[in-house]
């Protein structure tokens, strides 16, 4: 259920759209908010987590916490709405550090392209089912409200499962290091190591460009507005965006791995910037012809969605290899704050460009140009990365 809560604003955006009277700038401002809650709380949850438990996090504000999407769907205004959306968000800003430092702590380094894509491929197989049926809820008077609704329901049930089958594995498990949990937490001398990174700091650059996140917060909105399908019939290509991506991070990260031990060292961060560059490509294609038929589209949504499913499985990684067990979770933090507050700077400015001159000329600049630019920013990251990773895997040799 990652930010499912998401992907409902954003596919039923445009019935939203007509009953609350709003703006297509409302969208971006709801995604902004996401992000920003989840840039600045994800470091407190993993403060959070480090003295009462990772898995207790996970059940209560990543599982439980699901009551205020279910919330959302009660909203009588655009006001009430960005505020129940935003509470939501304080508490899933837990999900993405917390996990992404599990998944360090379960796998070694050989098998952690695998394992990323394996992940995220999950959370896509159920984001592929959600999709269009959140889509057939605008054909019934306020289905956008039962979207919440079902949403926030479901949520609840994963946390309770969470509560019920994960153990939590120790910190630095797979590495054979041995750190106790307590000492997983972000304070101010790990908030300096970490930022002395020159590949984090280059990493967290890159995340701040990251255009691709951007597009599937408006796909949608872009296929109602500029070509004018149907909401119903422009989710349509949910499925095959979603399965692809599946296929792109399960395949992705066996040819990560793979890609990895034939070229060590900097096999899955060549791969990384090969998916950016030609995700780039791909979305010119998309947004910047009319196609006539939404098939075509779910075609070239299909390819974004493979090319962007190689990502997690090169990214997650790349972060692992150049940071220490017990910081990682802070690392991710990090990143993903990065990631989500370009993600809320891009689509604030897309929902307010979109406005004035069209969401295709917004996603000209915002996406595909600035994805290209983004994809060769990427060059500068091999040679820092190379001298990083060598010195954590000799720490870690020696500890175990």
């Amino acid at each position: 259920m990652d930010n499912s809560e998401g992907a409902v604003a954003s596919t039923l955006f445009p019935v939203v759209r007509v009953a609350l009277g709003l703006p297509l700038s409302a969208l971006g401002l709801m995604v902004a908010v996401h992000k920003i809650i989840q840039m600045i709380f994800g470091p407190v949850w993993v403060l959070v987590a480090a003295r009462i438990g990772r898995k207790r996090v996970l059940v209560v504000f990543c599982g439980l916490w699901g009551v205020w999407t279910a919330a959302a769907g009660l909203s009588q205004n655009f006001a009430q709405l960005l505020v129940l959306y935003g509470i939501a968000a304080l508490g899933f800003a837990a999900g993405g550090p917390l996990i992404n430092g599990i998944l360090a702590d379960l796998f070694d380094d050989s098998s952690r392209g695998r394992a990323a894509g394996l992940l995220y491929g999950g959370f896509a197989v159920l984001s592929a089912v959600i999709g269009p049926l959140l889509g057939q809820l605008s054909r019934i008077p306020d289905g956008w409200r039962y979207g919440f609704f079902a949403s926030g329901g479901l949520t609840i049930v994963f946390g309770l499962l969470v509560w019920r089958y994960f153990e939590d594995p120790r910190v630095g498990a797979a590495d054979g290091a041995r750190t106790s949990d307590d000492s997983s937490g972000l304070r101010w001398p790990q908030i300096r190591e970490l930022l002395g990174s020159k590949t984090l700091q280059l990493i967290i650059g890159q995340r701040l460009m990251a255009s691709q996140l951007a597009l599937t917060s408006f796909g949608v909105v872009f296929l109602v507005d500029e070509r004018g399908f149907s909401n119903a019939s422009a989710t349509l290509i949910l499925p095959f965006a979603m399965v692809s991506y599946v296929l792109g991070t399960v395949l992705g990260g066996f040819v990560v791995d793979r890609v990895q031990q034939r070229v060590p060292g900097v096999g899955r961060l060549a791969v990384w910037q090969a998916s950016t560059l030609g995700w780039g490509l791909a979305a010119a294609l998309c947004t910047q012809v009319a196609w006539p038929s939404i098939w075509i589209y779910a075609i070239w949504f299909a390819i974004l969605g493979l090319l962007q499913g190689f990502i997690p499985g090169c990214n997650r990684p790349v972060l692992m290899s150049v940071t220490r067990p017990e910081l990682r979770s802070g690392a991710f933090a990090l990143m993903i704050g990065a990631e989500s507050a370009g993600w809320a700077v891009l689509t604030l400015i897309i929902g307010y460009l979109g406005d004035r001159i069209g969401l295709q000329g917004a996603f000209l600049y915002l996406v595909v140009l600035l994805t290209i630019v983004n994809g060769l920013y990427m060059s500068a990251m091999y040679r820092p990365f190379l001298r990083e990773s060598a010195t954590v895997r000799a720490a870690l040799a020696s500890a175990a």
